[in-house]
């Protein structure tokens, strides 16, 4: 399933961000990752199904500011469109954060 997920991310191939596979961050290989973004997506069969490993994995990577999105193998096969639009959705949600909400002024005030 990497695979077909990698053929869809390499050469900016999802809304021109730039993606590495099997990129290492501190102990850790992420399945892909977006610098610009700081958005790893891990793509996880059965061996991942257990709490643990991934657990402290997700830890370490959040306390560093990287997002990590996960998805199934069957995800993957059932509807790799989507899981698509979800990386994109995030990785732009995080280049270009909503702006907060406007100071508010006083009557009067210009």
């Amino acid at each position: 399933m990497e695979a077909a997920v990698w053929r869809g991310l390499r050469e900016k191939g999802l809304g021109g961000l730039k993606f590495r596979q099997q990129e290492p961050i501190g102990p850790y290989i992420v399945d892909f990752y977006c610098r610009e973004a700081r958005l790893a997506v891990e793509i996880d069969g059965a061996t991942h199904a257990e709490p643990g490993k991934d657990g402290e994995r997700d830890a370490y990577l959040t306390s560093r500011e990287i997002k990590v999105l996960r998805f199934w193998n069957n995800e993957v096969m059932a509807n790799r469109e989507g899981v698509f639009a979800v990386i994109l959705a995030e990785a732009l949600a995080r280049i270009y954060p909503p702006p907060g909400p406007l100071p508010q002024t006083r009557e009067g005030e210009v």
